[in-house]
């Protein structure tokens, strides 16, 4: 019983691990719009409507 539950606390903690660091990954990582739309929304934004 004293192993499953050590393995099951290690899977636990293994998992948040994981977990922490994606979503660490998520927020910390800069967005950049790619170059066809930052270009598109210059087109519209410069063309008027009609």
């Amino acid at each position: 019983m004293k192993f499953e539950n050590l393995m099951l606390h290690s899977l636990f903690a293994a998992c948040l691990l994981v977990c922490v660091l994606t979503l660490g990954a998520m927020i910390s990582a800069p967005s950049y719009a790619p170059a066809s739309v930052a270009s598109a929304n210059h087109v519209t934004a410069t063309q008027p409507a009609g």
